[in-house]
């Protein structure tokens, strides 16, 4: 059930022994979110519990507390940046998935798998919505709240440069550095630091790189030897991904990050022309107009064959706009 912003700030006022639930490869949003609302559903006395089952990418391990996992049977669970149950990670998806109470997200595709579910898909990222939330229960925004919310939103827009960024969002990330966030820190750490593996992977990903259609769409491959011969891990790949935007002319992205087990993650960024979500939505994925992605099991061949068409067709539809 869908509900509204006054009933998911009275939800969080009368819930308590907490389990809060994030995505699986969990990023600066979803971890930011999720440690922002432990933080302050803790100040208002409550039982609160996070806790990944992948351990959390190093760029983002300053958010987590010491006392993030605590020994109590969760009387709610909250999923924060989860649009999908199929999103949660694997052994919270089996254990708690078909039992969320409340999904607190910003993608206006969720799937409403949760009891009951508040989105807002103007917020350029649920950091966004944790803030407003904690600002309506009362708790005072401290510094470490302030540091987990301007990740959160910083991240979720590219260090405030995609087209999700609205005033709202700059405003909000004001009234977090006036409140203790170190956003001098948080942005070197976030977006100016890269490993030396980072940049092996960065120069082999452009040295494959594929422009088709004109310069209208670029494709990366990254495979699983790529990541051992650099000592990259998937945390390293979400900067990657928006390499593809930044190249002139192109209007779709496209970066394929083979999985583990086979086949590939397929991840989209778009400009305001395209619709990436309804591109991967027709993969049977989903996410923004701007960023989105879905998956496919089988061969990298097999994946540009039925790929490359609906790209195609994207590139014609947004030309005609």
């Amino acid at each position: 059930m869908i509900i509204d912003f006054e009933t998911t700030v009275q939800r969080l006022r009368d819930c308590d022994n907490v389990q809060i639930l994030t995505h699986n490869n969990p990023d600066g949003d979803t971890l930011g979110s999720g440690f922002a609302l432990l933080h302050g559903l803790r100040a208002l006395g409550k039982r609160v519990c996070l806790q990944t089952e992948t351990p959390v990418p190093e760029r983002y391990a300053f958010l987590v507390p010491d006392d993030a996992m605590a020994e109590f049977t969760p009387q709610t669970v909250i999923s924060v940046d989860v649009a999908d149950k199929a999103l949660l990670e694997k052994g919270a998806r089996a254990a708690l998935g078909d039992r969320v109470d409340l999904s607190i997200d910003h993608h206006g595709g969720n799937r409403i798998f949760a009891k009951e579910t508040y989105v807002d898909s103007d917020a350029a990222a649920v950091g966004e919505i944790v803030f407003l939330l904690l600002t309506a229960l009362g708790v005072p925004v401290t510094p470490v709240i302030a540091d987990c919310l301007y990740t959160a939103c910083a991240t979720d827009t590219g260090c405030f440069l995609y087209s999700n960024t609205t005033a709202r969002t700059h405003r909000i990330a004001a009234d977090l550095i006036a409140a203790g966030a170190d956003y001098v820190r948080l942005n070197t750490r976030l977006f100016e630091t890269k490993s030396v593996g980072f940049i092996r992977l960065q120069q082999q990903c452009l040295n494959g790189m594929e422009l088709l259609a004109g310069g209208a769409l670029c494709i990366l491959t990254i495979t699983r030897a790529m990541l051992h011969d650099t000592g990259c891990s998937e945390a390293d790949l979400d900067e990657l991904v928006g390499l593809t935007r930044q190249i002139e002319g192109v209007r779709i992205g496209v970066t394929l990050k083979e999985k583990p087990d086979g086949g590939f993650k397929i991840s989209l960024r778009t400009h305001d022309d395209i619709d990436a979500a309804a591109v991967c939505a027709k993969l049977g994925g989903g996410g923004h107009r701007c960023a989105a992605g879905c998956s496919f099991n089988g061969t990298r061949d097999a994946l540009l064959q039925k790929l490359l068409p609906v790209l195609r067709d994207a590139l014609k539809e947004g030309a005609a706009q």
